[in-house]
């Protein structure tokens, strides 16, 4: 009945954000009782305005594709949308009609809206006390005046204990926690390093404010989890999101998956598993490698936003972890990753050298390797009209990470953001790349022009409309629609620190364009905003 009523409230055609910030995220609308997504086909800036404006944002900084937000559940309602710009709605814009497509979850749409100060269309305004009164009820809870109920704390152990008085009637606001008048004080157990942020995770009860470190993330997120306070869950998970680029080991945010897998916090798995993945290349080279658990590496081994240099590479940091576990996986579970190893994108060269230098294939997965072998030989001599129907339609075998070997990128080093003038030349590089890694495309070039543009102005004196600066643009000479029927190119820009060379950013080139959301709006936060660099990496896929 409360879900009932709660979908009574929903509006029909109202849109939400989900799986990034509350200015960013996977575009949701809301129809015949129920949310869906948005398909990106045909999502540009105008869409992402008339989203950004409905939900009370003063405007669009780029329209985000290709699940760039994690993929969405339930129905896709909207295809092929079409907007002026000026629509009050998403709905009022023009579309296939609802649930009228053929796009899967990979291809979920997504905006970045304007984080600065809300507007709303109709011109209403609120009178917002909580700040005041946030301020009275903390120092309600830092005198105990008057407290009625009591909270221990211990740790698993049992070894220590903590007292806490506090007022039933502020607890009894929160439902999750089930106090009733009868009830007189609540036990709970959680470890003894957590228990120096139990006083202000209570405070929260009063104030609804709480800061959130690094360090105090884990555990404030524990203790939401023991209290059932999924609305803190996710905002604390939202909170080390912003933190992650911190830790240049990646103690911290292996630690924080395991204990999302724990809690069941899919969107801080989600947010972490992002991350790792775009820092695979670095990961493996990191002491953290070799520990961690069976069931994060084969969740990294599913993505296709992995960052790595090439499939080969992939393969040699799993064998090394696989040597390093020893007897602590079964074969099952080596055999069950080793299958997650795209073998037709190996480089044909590198696939022969396989036989002669793999760490693990003579010792117990000769079958495995010896068919992925073959599979990945064929793939290199048929053409993929060929085999393509062998493959089920859901099949990853055949789509490519994103692999940035010299021979598929280029860098452009910004040297400052102070004089967008200064070193254009150096923003402007051209290079080629096969038309496909795979054996029969390899000898055929396509030509590519990389370019950054730092300035609005900038971009009109190359007579290009760039909405909003720094701005990216990749595009060919036009010799790669000799493939349009066999080969699409989804390409992407990779934003990297110069000196850490962690990646905090990947954006999918759409119409030849990439425009970088400012510091404000990233899913992740730029740890280097005057010194980093950008990375162009071409993508084929064949279709």
């Amino acid at each position: 009945a409360e879900d009932d009523r709660l979908k009574q409230l929903t509006q029909e055609g109202s849109t939400r954000l989900v799986g990034g910030l509350p200015s960013s995220g996977r575009v949701e609308i809301y129809h015949d009782g129920q949310w869906g997504t948005v398909c990106d086909d045909g999502w540009d800036l105008a869409e992402a305005l008339v989203v950004c404006r409905q939900m009370g944002f003063s405007g669009a900084i780029s329209a985000q594709s290709g699940g760039h937000y994690g993929e969405g559940s339930g129905p896709i309602w909207l295809d092929e949308v079409k907007c002026k710009g000026s629509e009050s709605s998403l709905s009022d814009c023009s579309f296939e009609g609802w649930a009228g497509t053929d796009c899967t979850h990979k291809e979920d749409a997504g905006v970045v809206c304007e984080a600065g100060k809300n507007i709303t269309i109709n011109r209403q305004f609120s009178v917002d006390n909580s700040l005041g009164l946030s301020d009275d009820l903390g120092l309600l809870f830092d005198s105990g005046d008057g407290c009625d109920f009591s909270i221990y704390v211990r740790d698993l152990s049992e070894e220590a204990e903590l007292v806490f008085c506090v007022h039933r009637l502020i607890l009894m606001i929160y439902p999750e926690l089930n106090i009733t008048n009868e009830s007189r004080n609540l036990t709970v157990e959680i470890s003894q390093t957590c228990h120096p942020l139990v006083s202000s995770f209570l405070r929260y009860f009063y104030t609804r404010q709480i800061d959130v470190s690094i360090t105090s993330a884990q555990c404030l997120h524990q203790l939401a989890f023991i209290f059932r306070v999924k609305k803190l869950m996710e905002d604390v998970g939202r909170v080390f999101t912003l933190l992650i680029p911190e830790d240049n080991t990646f103690r911290t945010q292996v630690a924080m998956y395991e204990y999302a897998v724990r809690t069941g916090d899919l969107v801080l798995q989600e947010n972490v598993l992002q991350y790792l993945s775009w820092n695979c290349e670095f990961l493996t080279s990191s002491p953290v490698w070799s520990s961690i658990s069976f069931h994060l590496m084969d969740a990294l081994l599913q993505r296709s936003d992995l960052i790595v240099k090439d499939e080969a590479f992939l393969l040699e940091a799993l064998e090394r972890w696989i040597q390093d576990k020893g007897d602590e996986i079964s074969l099952e579970q080596q055999a069950g990753l080793l299958n997650r190893i795209r073998f037709l994108l190996i480089p044909v060269d590198k696939l022969y050298d396989i036989q002669f230098s793999s760490s693990v294939l003579h010792q117990n997965h000769e079958k495995l390797y010896l068919t992925g072998l073959i599979r990945g030989f064929q793939f290199n001599a048929l053409p993929f009209s060929k085999i393509r129907d062998k493959m089920g339609n859901e099949s990853n075998e055949y789509r490519p990470r994103i692999y940035t070997a010299d021979e598929w990128s280029v860098f452009i080093n910004v040297t400052t953001f102070k004089y967008p003038n200064h070193g254009q030349d150096n923003r402007n590089q051209a290079f080629s790349t096969p038309a496909h890694p795979n054996a029969l495309y390899r000898k055929q070039k396509v030509q590519w022009q990389a370019q950054v543009f730092l300035s609005v102005q900038e971009c009109s004196n190359r007579g290009i409309t760039c909405h909003s600066s720094p701005a990216a643009r990749f595009l060919s000479n036009g010799n790669q629609n000799r493939y349009a029927d066999t080969i699409r190119f989804s390409n992407r820009l990779i934003l990297t620190c110069k000196n850490e060379n962690n990646v905090f950013h990947v954006q999918v080139f759409k119409n030849d364009m990439a425009v970088i959301p400012t510091n404000s709006s990233l899913g992740l936060p730029n740890p280097c905003p005057d010194d980093y660099r950008f990375r162009f990496v071409v993508r084929p896929e064949f279709i």
